[in-house]
């Protein structure tokens, strides 16, 4: 059973202003397994209130180095934003490179999509599911936040079903629409077509 841990020293809180507006920063460990995520509150977000809520993967070479390769970094951007004009939400960044197998194997599947293998084949050929991600410890995450309902910015219906399945009601799936780069249309097109996201 994935949990939150309360001990003190691996929750931490701050202020966080940002150009999106100002949030309140949290720190969070899993205390089973380790795994670390970070959370972006804005207002209350505790029920009754059904906060706008979007769960984000770490993708390093687009949210920080602004690659063109993914859709990822504009995907935070714009969810910081849509959070930061709301009245209550979340954003949960999620420690999950590259769905799941970490940043140089990212790379190497980089290397194989170089060739002509789409982000899917890459992966499996890497010998990794397709998408490794799990939802379990975002869901223990809201919990703890007293959320129990969110409107969740996504276009990935796995996201909706894993938080579900956690005990988190989704209300309604809000779209993450932004525009993309000629440099990602085709591993846009692979996430529509093989792995079902709602584009």
């Amino acid at each position: 059973m994935l949990r939150v841990s309360l001990d003190g020293k691996k929750v931490a809180r701050a202020h966080f202003p940002t150009r999106f507006g100002e949030f309140e920063i949290l720190g969070l460990e899993n205390e089973v397994d380790g795994e670390q995520a970070i959370a972006l509150v804005k207002g209350t977000v505790a029920s009754p209130a059904v906060p706008l809520v979007r769960v984000h993967s770490q993708c390093f070479t687009g949210d920080t180095l602004h690659s063109l390769r993914c859709d990822c970094g504009d995907q935070l951007e714009h969810a910081l934003s849509e959070i930061g004009k709301s009245e209550s939400g979340i954003l949960i960044y999620q420690m999950q490179e590259g769905r799941g197998i970490g940043l140089i194997n990212k790379l190497r599947a980089y290397e194989l999509q170089d060739q002509g293998v789409d982000t899917v084949d890459a992966n499996l050929q890497l010998g990794f599911e397709a998408d490794q991600r799990n939802y379990e410890f975002c869901a223990e995450i809201l919990k703890f936040l007293g959320v129990t309902a969110v409107r969740l910015l996504s276009n990935n219906p796995e996201k909706i079903k894993g938080l579900e399945a956690a005990g988190v009601s989704v209300t309604e799936r809000v779209p993450l629409i932004v525009q993309s780069s000629p440099f990602c249309r085709d591993y846009l097109n692979t996430k529509k077509e093989r792995m079902g996201h709602l584009l």
